[in-house]
């Protein structure tokens, strides 16, 4: 196997995030206890005391594939494969869709693994979500990269990290050009529940098509990533088999107890994500107020989808300074436009990911607003010389 570069990502994060004092770039939901979420059981509150400990299927528990295929308009349990997360599903899968003498297309900015995992198996071809237009697909970019040996286009939607979400129209039509041409596509879908306006809801593609895989997981939109559960829906179940085969090289089966809890949790998965669509509401008036006392500094819209969005950093110096200067002398962490470099697009160097789906922002953005104060707003006596150079580089 092509040996893979570093996840960027993860590598800033094990550097700050349990570390910072304010965690401002949360991709998930805020999430909840074990007895909070053993309070939505119902009649499975105590399958948990008397659950063995053992090895479980590697399919998944068949309980859990029923909750989860019953989120689909056109998918059965077996339909459904459970890995440890969303990551172990897009590697596998890439890993068993993609060869040396094929193509794939993926759509950017991603999340790193759905450019550099193809990247490390074949040839890949990248199309840019437009900034200029609210981070639009544009279907004709998509349809003049692909090639005959096109074997995948990957799509996220709601997009990390700019939480923008394409038309339904253009969705639909996404997949039945990848139908017409052979093409397995493969939708990212971890945040979906999370728009902001619910007609924007989009079909999930593995109801679309019967060759399209739909990749998700309880860490995003439900705030459950301690469960360490995701899932793909396809109804190709030949190409399901190949990839439960493949996954008896990495976890081979997932953890029991966090298989109940995420069956759980999906009995209760209405609850949950309106609590979590009401909660990004009740925030999103917050951060308003921050970025309209800095419009100067920020350009600002709120997210069509998910928790995440990418604000524009238009002040002195550049974005990966102030996010460094800012977790060091405030704690405050961001995640830099860095993190969602792409070697196969140009992307904005101006951008910063911030997050909106946890509890009580007010904090972290006191301090956010106390910094920046400090060093582009002090008073004329208090300017010391470096922050001055700083501020005119």
């Amino acid at each position: 196997m092509t040996r893979l570069p570093d996840f960027r990502l993860e590598t800033y994060f094990s550097r700050w995030e349990f570390t910072a004092r304010h965690h401002l770039t949360a991709s998930d939901a805020q999430t909840m206890t074990v007895a909070e979420l053993l309070s939505l059981a119902g009649e499975d509150r105590g399958v948990l005391d008397n659950l063995p400990l053992g090895y479980t299927e590697t399919f998944g528990d068949p309980a859990l594939r029923e909750a989860i295929a019953a989120t689909y308009d056109h998918a059965a349990p077996a339909d459904v494969l459970c890995f440890a997360g969303a990551e172990e599903a897009l590697y596998l899968a890439m890993n068993v869709l993609l060869d040396r003498d094929d193509h794939a297309v993926v759509v950017t900015p991603n999340y790193q693994a759905a450019e550099t995992v193809p990247l490390a198996l074949c040839e890949v071809t990248g199309v840019a979500l437009d900034p200029d237009r609210d981070w639009a697909l544009d279907l004709d970019r998509v349809r003049a990269a692909l090639r005959p040996n096109t074997r995948v286009v990957s799509v996220n939607f709601p997009n990390n990290p700019t939480g923008a979400v394409t038309g339904r129209a253009e969705f639909t039509e996404l997949a039945r050009l990848c139908d017409e041409r052979g093409i397995h596509l493969f939708s990212d879908e971890v945040y979906r529940g999370l728009e902001r306006d619910p007609a924007r809801t989009l079909p999930q593609a593995a109801d679309l098509s019967p060759r399209a895989l739909s990749l998700n997981v309880m860490s995003k939109a439900l705030g459950l990533p301690g469960l360490r559960i995701g899932w793909i829906t396809c109804r190709d179940r030949e190409l399901l088999s190949r990839l439960e085969r493949a996954k008896h090289y990495t976890s081979i089966c997932n953890s029991a107890p966090s298989e109940v809890l995420a069956r759980i949790a999906l009995g209760a998965r209405a609850a949950i994500l309106d609590r979590n669509r009401r909660l990004i509401d009740r925030n999103l008036p917050v951060f308003d107020e921050f970025f309209a006392e800095f419009g100067d500094l920020f350009e600002w819209r709120h997210p069509d989808g998910g928790c995440v969005a990418f604000p524009r950093y238009r002040g002195p110096g550049d974005v990966e300074r102030l996010c460094t200067r800012l977790v060091e002398e405030a704690g405050v962490l961001l995640l830099p436009a860095s993190i969602y470099r792409s070697e196969l697009t140009p992307t904005p160097t101006d951008r910063f990911r911030i997050g909106v789906g946890r509890r009580d922002p007010e904090a972290g953005l006191a301090e956010f607003a106390r910094w920046l104060r400090r060093r582009w707003r002090p008073q004329p006596s208090t300017i010391r010389t470096n922050d001055a150079i700083d501020r005119t580089r």
